[in-house]
């Protein structure tokens, strides 16, 4: 599988109460399941007016259709190339 970057504008989404967020990752979860094993939501980053997502699945198509049976736009889907952190230095 692929691991993809979704950035979702989501307007207010950073004022959003615990109960909202919960609400909407239950959504989120209902429709993987629907769409089956071949996409998986790894977590999300809420900043601002923006959600940003990462997601592992078989092809893009995948995550364009989550956006559209969840209702939860995918304004941007970039495909992750590499992952590094601190620890990349160490070689």
């Amino acid at each position: 599988m692929t691991q993809y970057l979704i950035e979702r504008e989501i307007p207010g989404a950073g004022d959003m109460s615990e109960q909202a967020l919960r609400d909407a990752a239950k959504h989120s979860n209902a429709v993987l399941t629907e769409i089956g094993p071949e996409i998986q939501w790894v977590h999300s980053y809420v900043a601002g007016d923006k959600i940003y997502c990462v997601y592992n699945a078989s092809n893009e198509q995948l995550i364009r259709e989550h956006a559209e049976k969840s209702g939860f736009p995918a304004n941007k889907i970039t495909s992750v190339s590499a992952v590094i952190d601190p620890s990349t230095a160490n070689g």
